[in-house]
């Protein structure tokens, strides 16, 4: 493959990804906490991502004095329709986590993401949706899944 990336970047690509791994198992027992003193998850929901909203826009400040471009208005008009609903996907997850963390716990709940993550990346790689590159379903990617499932009837056990 072309322009592979260096051994340091993607080791570095990985710690970013288990690090954000870690931030969202976090975040549903944070938020079920909150929704504990609300008893309202679509609320509490809403605090998270306006939480997270001024965080990102703060960061994305700052990161606009270190540029050197500085901020560039991109063609909006050539975004499909679906690449605008990430947000919504990621709210799909906050309710359903916050919903499900005093009936399930984390392990289970973070069994079952980590489940339903790779089942639609077999989909995503199947069928190179979303301006993927097409990946075949290889046995050993089933077996991972079959795995992943394992545990999540390990955790309820």
């Amino acid at each position: 493959m072309p322009n592979e990336p260096s051994p340091l970047l993607l080791m570095l690509a990985f710690v970013a990804v288990i690090v954000g791994g870690m931030a969202t198992a976090t975040q549903a027992p944070i938020n079920a906490a909150l929704n504990r003193a609300f008893s309202d998850p679509i609320l509490v929901a809403c605090f998270s991502f306006f939480v997270g909203f001024a965080v990102l826009l703060v960061v994305w400040l700052v990161s606009l004095l270190v540029r050197e471009t500085g901020f560039v208005m991109p063609q909006t008009t050539e975004v499909p329709w679906w690449a605008w609903v990430g947000g919504t996907l990621g709210a799909i997850y906050v309710l359903a986590a916050l919903w499900a963390v005093p009936m399930l716990g984390m392990v289970t709940i973070v069994a079952a993401m980590v489940l339903g993550q790779l089942l639609a990346a077999l989909l995503i790689d199947a069928f190179g949706v979303f301006g993927i590159a097409v990946r075949e379903i290889s046995l050993t990617r089933i077996l991972a899944v079959l795995m992943v499932m394992g545990g999540l009837v390990l955790s309820r056990l």
